[in-house]
């Protein structure tokens, strides 16, 4: 038997390989699907199989996940417009998360087919490459599915309708909600504050940073500033806000998250833990 291989953030990129090889079938159970996933997994397929592949899609339709963007039926009509041979299962309450390749190799992760899953969110997973293995958990999959009910193209055309109005109501529904209600959005803020404090642990933002960026430069190989901004952004979302400048005497000077990893940037070089050659930055 092939020995797992162990998937942390960077799992997307083993899906892209995945879903490359398909060539007959591909088994996907993803609870939230987004119109980024669907793309996502559109353009890693072959254009040559599209119109034979057998697509399996295991999915939540919940009327509050449509609601609330975690999944959108309208991306899945999309998928099942491109997919001649795609079928559709609602299983409320299904939360595993695998995707397999003709039976032949699976992945088994906490991340959804959606922004967060797939390039966002902290995830992890294993990719599994024994056949045997594989076709085990494709079954399984399968039957989860014949617990749920099968979806029809017409009928995701007509809920992806009703979709679009459930969301633009439970929008609205929000914000009333947060106009009619001040002392919840006090205490929101105040809750974020407190996590704010906790992330920081008493020390200054740069600190943070300074750990994001020796993570990054390991997984990644050496990264330019510009790369690690985007990257540093999207492990701390709530730490670079683009929205607060650094002011020093009334003047501005760029926004103030960047300039904390430029202080991170120069503390590392400074202790020799990292160094910058050719507009790179590099582990020693």
């Amino acid at each position: 038997m092939t020995s797992p291989k162990k998937l942390a953030r960077l799992w997307s990129r083993d899906l892209e390989t995945l879903l490359s090889s398909v060539r007959v079938s591909l088994c996907v159970c993803s609870p939230y699907v987004t119109s980024f996933g669907v793309q996502f997994l559109l353009s890693h397929l072959a254009s040559t199989v599209k119109d034979s592949v057998r697509l399996t899609l295991l999915t939540d339709l919940s009327p509050l996940n449509v609601a609330q963007g975690a999944t959108d039926p309208g991306a899945i009509r999309e998928l099942a417009e491109s997919i001649p041979r795609l079928r559709i299962t609602h299983l409320p309450r299904v939360h595993a998360k695998v995707f397999v390749q003709d039976s032949q190799s699976a992945i088994v992760t906490s991340g959804n087919l959606t922004a967060g899953g797939l390039v966002l969110n902290y995830e992890y997973g294993i990719l599994i490459s024994d056949r045997a293995l594989a076709g085990g958990i494709e079954a399984d999959i399968h039957d989860y599915t014949a617990l749920g009910a099968d979806v029809s193209k017409a009928a995701i055309e007509e809920y992806s309708e009703k979709g679009a109005k459930l969301r633009d109501l439970y929008s609205s529904q929000q914000v009333q909600s947060q106009l009619a209600a001040p002392e919840l959005q006090q205490a929101l803020t105040e809750a974020a504050d407190d996590l704010m404090r906790l992330r920081l642990n008493g020390g200054a933002m740069h600190t943070v940073f300074a750990a994001s960026i020796m993570f990054l430069l390991t997984k990644h190989g050496p990264l330019s500033t510009h790369d690690l901004h985007d990257q540093i952004a999207a492990l701390h979302p709530d730490l670079c806000d683009d929205a607060v400048d650094r002011v020093i005497e009334g003047k501005r000077f760029g926004k103030k998250w960047k300039h904390a990893v430029r202080s991170a940037q120069q503390h590392l070089k400074r202790h020799n833990r990292i160094l910058l050659l050719d507009g790179l930055w590099h582990l020693p």
